[in-house]
């Protein structure tokens, strides 16, 4: 179902899947309102409740996307001068901290739908659809799965629960630490993977699919070391799913190639459909000086550092797409009726703050050579020439490139099989030469450094750089990132071993005898 044209029901499926959260067992008397107990009964009404699982990965203005973008900026290489951006370029992180309470909260909202959905799937009498009902089900332990990747990679030791929440007594446990969660991922996306569909046509397009259920099976495996186990998954998808790199880099981040080719799974975005869910890329990645008048403004909190964006091979066929090369600039108003466009070089001034990196304001605008810029602004993201409100661009979350990456690694990992095949492919799709003849510290070091210039600004390179590192120990990616970023900027934070894992919110630690904080928090 396109979620797009959708947005009625799913109001109507919201308040059904709120009111299991709240306990409906707990009251005393018979309600007589919609609830789960009376409206799922077919398999078009379960559909209705799997759709608002999908609901929570659209990005909204604290949404399940931009927290990550937020995470990431404790890297240092996505950069932000204000607010959250910036307090996690300076290692402030804290368990009260919004951002990872607003995350949380999201996760575990479409773990507790997917947790009912599925239930109700198991109890439905609806013969006539019995294979649509199947195949909700399968979609439900894909999102569930989905979702529980996403608490492990930022916090490591999250509390598991597989069942609906009934009352306020049905708090979960994070006893089982990790290997709970990561079985759990491992059996949902198996069983999802044994059902779903290769692919989808006509307006089901977007939903999980089969190789979207694998993908999140591969990841897993790479995050548990299951090298091998890893290197056979990644075969099997890329082997047998049919998909393909596309040709042109850009065709991952534009609307005309939605939920097509190597795009495994994306988020339904668009404010035309409902302007209630309109992510804010555009607002918090625009240029700073991106003219109100072409669909500037919103907060341009975001960018990466001018270094980062230097460290391509200039011939990168990514990089147009990637990034802001040139765009018109607001800082001189109009000349000659134009706003001078300004292009990105590595000449031009850059520092840390609000302004650091856009073109000077005392530039003259009619010459060329000062109309340059050095912040590295997100080409992935924003749709420049509309009002920030107005995006309709997907979001993306899994897509064939990492998987050839991760088959790259789990070859390099267990000594076993083609190790240069996936990262060359992709590497290829650059234009960049083929690698040969590296021993397995240098891949890896080259895997690491590809999956940068590959999915930067898509928010997975703090989850994967501490993944391959450990405090005080060899490798340290992410130390090694750290410690570069506070020297070159001469940036106020020591690198410590907090950065390495997200805290448990404070709340969730206060309000459940459960869990236990994850260490040195």
């Amino acid at each position: 179902m396109n979620w797009r044209h959708s947005t009625r029901l799913k109001s109507l499926l919201l308040v059904s899947f709120l009111a299991a959260g709240v306990g409906c067992s707990d009251l005393k008397e018979t309600p007589d309102f919609i609830n789960p107990d009376t409206f799922y009964k077919t398999a078009n009404e379960l559909q209705l409740g799997v759709n608002g699982i999908y609901d929570d990965l659209n990005s909204g203005y604290s949404g399940y996307f931009y927290d990550r973008y937020v995470f990431e900026c404790l890297t240092g290489d996505q950069i932000g001068w204000e607010k959250g951006p910036l307090q996690y370029n300076l290692g402030n992180v804290s368990t009260a901290d919004e951002y990872i309470e607003a995350y949380w909260q999201i996760s575990y909202r479409s773990i507790n739908r997917a947790n009912a959905a599925i239930e109700i799937a198991d109890g439905m009498q609806d013969p006539a659809n019995d294979a649509l009902v199947k195949r909700l089900k399968a979609e439900a332990q894909f999102l569930r799965a989905f979702y529980y990747y996403g608490l492990l990679i930022y916090f490591d030791n999250p509390p598991l629960t597989v069942k609906s929440t009934k009352g306020i007594s049905d708090l979960p446990s994070n006893a089982g630490g990790k290997r709970a969660v990561i079985d759990q991922i491992y059996a949902d996306a198996k069983a999802a993977a044994e059902v779903l569909p290769a692919a989808y046509t006509g307006a089901d397009a977007g939903r999980a699919t089969k190789w979207a259920a694998k993908a999140i099976l591969m990841k897993t495996q790479l995050w548990d070391e299951k090298w091998a186990d890893a290197k056979t998954t990644a075969e099997d998808i890329i082997n047998n799913s049919g998909l393909q790199l596309f040709e042109t880099f850009g065709h991952n981040f534009d609307l005309a190639h939605e939920n097509q080719g190597e795009r495994i799974f994306e988020a339904q975005v668009s404010a035309g459909a409902n302007a209630s869910e309109w992510n804010v890329h555009s607002a918090h990645f625009n240029p700073e000086d991106y003219p109100s008048e072409l669909g500037g403004a919103g907060w341009s909190w975001l960018s990466a550092t001018q270094e980062f964006r230097a460290s391509y091979d200039e011939k990168d066929k990514r990089i147009d797409a990637t990034f802001i090369e040139s765009y018109p600039t607001g800082r001189f108003g109009k000349v000659d009726g134009q706003y001078p466009v300004v292009k990105w070089s590595p000449k031009a001034d850059f520092n840390l703050s609000r302004f650091g990196g856009v073109v000077k304001a005392d530039a003259n605008p009619k010459d060329p050579s000062q109309l340059i810029f050095g912040k590295a602004w997100a080409g992935k993201l924003v749709e420049l020439g509309i009002n920030y409100n107005n995006t309709e661009k997907n979001t993306i979350y899994l897509r064939l490139a990492d998987i050839l990456l991760g088959h790259s690694e789990a070859c390099n990992e267990s000594n076993s099989g083609d190790k240069f095949m996936g990262i060359n492919k992709v590497r290829a799709r650059a234009g960049l030469t083929a690698l040969s003849g590296l021993g397995q510290s240098a891949l890896r070091d080259a895997i690491i450094k590809e999956r940068e210039q590959e999915f930067v600004f898509e928010q997975v390179m703090y989850p994967e750089l501490r993944r391959k590192s450990k405090f005080g120990g060899q490798p340290d990616y992410l130390g090694d990132h750290i410690k570069h970023y506070i020297a070159k900027y001469n940036v106020g934070r020591t690198l410590k071993a907090r950065d390495y894992v997200l805290p448990m919110p404070l709340k969730e630690i206060q309000g459940n005898a459960n869990v236990t904080q994850n260490p040195g928090w």
